[in-house]
């Protein structure tokens, strides 16, 4: 799907970044503080995955042909930064595609590494409406450790494999804090010394949102 240079997404706040910053809990905590509607981009992959045509993703097409070794073992971290197909914004358009389904009148926080700083600016209703978490190594080697590793263990090589994906996501998240810092766009560094209170916090203010307001009794 082509996407036009102007889209009505003045309902949509937007949460990207490096993998296992925290986005997803985040999003959940700022949506039901706020009374907002979550998008998570995690959650459509398989869906996207399945209506992205060959011609349109190349990569993913490749992706889907590689069995577990030759994904996450047998190639440099660098390569499997360069073509890995979410990384590329094969897909972005459908993410477009549903937010444009929803009710305009009704916010939304969009969460995910999916949203590339470059493919969401276009798309932003003004400057305080988006925000990018980058781990540091140490956190994100923490936030892997707490949910478990289960890519590693489905190759030959786990040790191999899981040093593979610590090394592509830290190439990523710097990637990510070049592309903002050049387009001008905010991003928070996430370390293991702040807490979710803290980072929540912070998201909230930089979207300049008020909690919802109950119904009258």
């Amino acid at each position: 799907m082509a996407m036009p240079d102007e889209m009505p997404l003045r309902n949509a706040y937007w949460i990207g970044g490096g993998s296992g910053a925290g986005k997803t809990t985040i999003a959940r905590r700022l949506a039901a503080r706020y009374g907002l509607r979550l998008y998570s981009t995690d959650d459509v992959m398989p869906d996207h995955a399945a209506r992205c045509s060959p011609d349109d993703a190349p990569f993913l097409n490749e992706f889907k042909s590689m069995g577990m070794d030759e994904r996450w073992v047998n190639r440099s971290p660098r390569e499997m930064l360069e073509t890995f197909h979410w990384f590329r914004g094969e897909g972005f358009s459908l993410i477009v595609e549903d937010l444009l389904r929803l009710p305009e009148d009704e916010g939304v926080i969009v969460e995910g590494f999916r949203l590339l700083p470059r493919l969401v600016r276009p798309l932003l209703a003004g400057p305080g409406r988006a925000v990018w978490l980058l781990p540091t190594p140490e956190f994100r080697r923490a936030a892997f450790e707490r949910r478990g590793w289960d890519i590693p263990r489905r190759t030959s090589d786990p040790g191999r494999a899981r040093y593979n994906l610590l090394e592509r996501d830290r190439m990523f998240t710097d990637r990510l804090m070049d592309e903002t810092t050049g387009l001008g766009l905010p991003a928070v560094e996430v370390g293991t010394a702040m807490g979710e209170d803290a980072l929540a916090a912070q998201v909230a203010t930089a979207f300049g949102l008020r909690p919802a307001r109950l119904p009258r009794r």
